[in-house]
């Protein structure tokens, strides 16, 4: 698997700031586990929102943790999506339309498979903007209902992480300490499995 080169500024940064780890938010959990804390959207862990209710409940969660994390800071949103190589057509379509604004900056290709039909490119956007609450909101309801994957927001010093997933969120806090005291102050949205899951 290669990395292309990117000229983008966060590419770089990315690069300083966490060497020997991809910007791929599924990794976070593993790489960063002494500061990782991962919250539910909805009561009783359940995974998916059915109505309007849970839908708010899930927005008015993650919107809670990220005013916690950025409020009064930028912050770069960051989606991905991924294409065959030999065609270029990205899946999935929704990113483009629900973050125009994100620019690509780092690509992964995995082209190991002798076969070049089951070659891929793996895209990152970024787009920074002053965090507001609800400013990621269309994203983080197509992430609710499985649309987008490896969404993630984070601080312009790339060191809070909030990676939203269907069911939930993984947040990268500073220190174990700052991690803790957030996970006190939500304590009811932790789940009850021993490891955090």
């Amino acid at each position: 698997m290669d990395i292309e080169a990117s000229s983008h500024p966060l590419a770089a940064l990315w690069h300083d700031l966490h060497p020997g780890c991809e910007p791929l938010a599924h990794t976070f959990r593993a790489a960063y586990a002494d500061r990782w804390v991962r919250f539910h959207s909805l009561p009783g862990s359940k995974r998916y929102p059915e109505t309007e209710a849970e839908y708010a409940t899930v927005l008015d969660r993650y919107n809670t943790v990220l005013d916690e994390l950025f409020a009064g800071t930028d912050v770069f949103v960051v989606t991905m999506d991924w294409a065959a190589a030999s065609d270029g057509t990205c899946i999935p379509a929704e990113r483009a339309v629900l973050h125009p604004a994100g620019v690509r900056w780092w690509t992964r290709q995995d082209h190991d498979d002798p076969e070049p039909e089951f070659h891929t490119d793996t895209h990152l956007y970024a787009d920074r903007r002053p965090w507001e609450r609800g400013c990621v909101d269309p994203l983080l309801r197509a992430v609710a209902d499985e649309l987008l994957g490896e969404v993630f927001v984070a601080d312009t010093e790339l060191r809070r992480i909030h990676h939203p997933y269907d069911g939930g969120a993984d947040v990268i806090h500073t220190t174990p300490e700052e991690r803790d005291r957030l996970r006190g102050l939500h304590a009811d949205w932790l789940s009850s499995h021993p490891g955090g899951l």
